[in-house]
């Protein structure tokens, strides 16, 4: 029989669809707390001292340590016996931003926006700059992918974004205008700084670091108790980055930034699949391996880049329109990678 924390994370997994979408109904209906969670609030520590927290950084912190927790060390094994492919999607998640906004970009250049669509292009930017999304494991044991192969992919992301993510912001930052090549210029001093280090690698690394000390029996337990917190905890960052840009749509109505940040959002999310696609043809991987180097190609961790987007950009709270647009397409392309890979009978027998 399984425990009640069990129980509610095979829930929280089958269901993760659906709770996703209640938080941004929740975000759409409720915005008021989730906007008072995104500003940073200031505890008292001691007699004339206090400590500010942030309440995103926290949340993505949790979500990025039961990541690292969830690895187990045989994956580590049977993924150092495959180091070509680990250098081949860690290449190709690196090129891809390369690859993928320029020709949006110029794209955009021809549309009404004053600036250029470059407040849209800095979010996507601070998307796809981002290491793979923890989620994309979830994704590829539902489509009998090759697991090892994205666990490494997503640990090697992860651990290279304090280089990786600045170089990237660094390189396409000159692509904008209005003032965004400054502001973008400014985040990526602040990830040079130790933002994505401390962020998005220290929590991981803390994780996986538990797991490979801590006894076999109690590291399970551990995964047990923490896996479902960290569940909804991604819930409760989804519904906080969902209020503060539906907060702001509802309170000032802007149905062309609506559409536009849908659209480029589609169409950075549909050539981030497509070029991991055309890569793993290129490659001639086998089936399990190709559908883990397409998700890790179009799945990145879009939760770290509304954090980035809300400390730099704390004005602009319509800029996390196409992140959480991208959150939401790239589920949906995963979910069609997914039953490309999952043999007929096994698609007939899923509810």
């Amino acid at each position: 029989m399984n425990s009640p924390a069990e129980r509610a994370t095979h829930l929280l997994r089958t269901r993760l669809g659906w709770a996703v979408c209640a938080a941004y109904l929740a975000a759409l209906l409720l915005p008021g707390p989730g906007i008072w969670l995104r500003h940073p609030h200031t505890l008292p520590t001691a007699p004339g001292h206090a400590l500010s927290v942030h309440t995103t950084a926290w949340l993505l912190a949790l979500v990025l340590f039961s990541a690292g927790l969830q690895v187990q060390a045989r994956s580590l094994t049977r993924i150092l016996r495959r180091p070509a492919i680990l250098l081949a999607g860690t290449a190709l998640h690196l090129a891809a931003p390369l690859l993928i906004i320029p020709p949006v970009v110029l794209l955009l250049r021809h549309s009404p926006d004053s600036d250029g669509g470059s407040g849209l292009v800095t979010a996507m930017i601070l998307i796809v700059a981002m290491p793979v999304a923890a989620g994309a494991t979830v994704w590829t044991g539902k489509g009998q992918g090759d697991q090892p192969t994205m666990v490494g992919l997503v640990l090697a992301s992860t651990l290279l974004s304090p280089l990786t993510i600045p170089l990237t912001v660094t390189v396409l930052a000159p692509l904008l205008g209005g003032g965004y090549a400054t502001t973008l210029a400014t985040a990526g001093q602040s990830l040079h700084s130790g933002f994505a280090f401390t962020t998005v690698v220290l929590p991981c690394a803390t994780g996986l670091v538990c797991r490979l000390l801590l006894p076999k029996r109690r590291a399970e337990q551990f995964v047990t108790g923490v896996v479902p917190a960290a569940l909804l905890g991604s819930l409760l960052l989804t519904y906080v980055n969902a209020s503060g840009a539906l907060g702001s749509f509802l309170a000032h109505p802007r149905p062309l930034l609506f559409a536009a940040a849908l659209t480029v959002a589609a169409l950075v999310c549909a050539l981030s699949f497509l070029l991991g696609r055309l890569t793993a043809r290129a490659l001639r991987l086998d089936a399990p391996v190709a559908s883990s180097l397409t998700l890790a190609c179009g799945m990145n961790n879009s939760s770290a880049s509304a954090v980035l987007l809300t400390t730099v950009l704390p004005d602009k709270p319509h800029l996390l329109l196409p992140v959480l647009a991208y959150g939401l397409l790239q589920k949906t392309a995963a979910n069609r990678v997914v039953r490309l890979q999952v043999p007929p009978a096994a698609c007939a027998a899923t509810p």
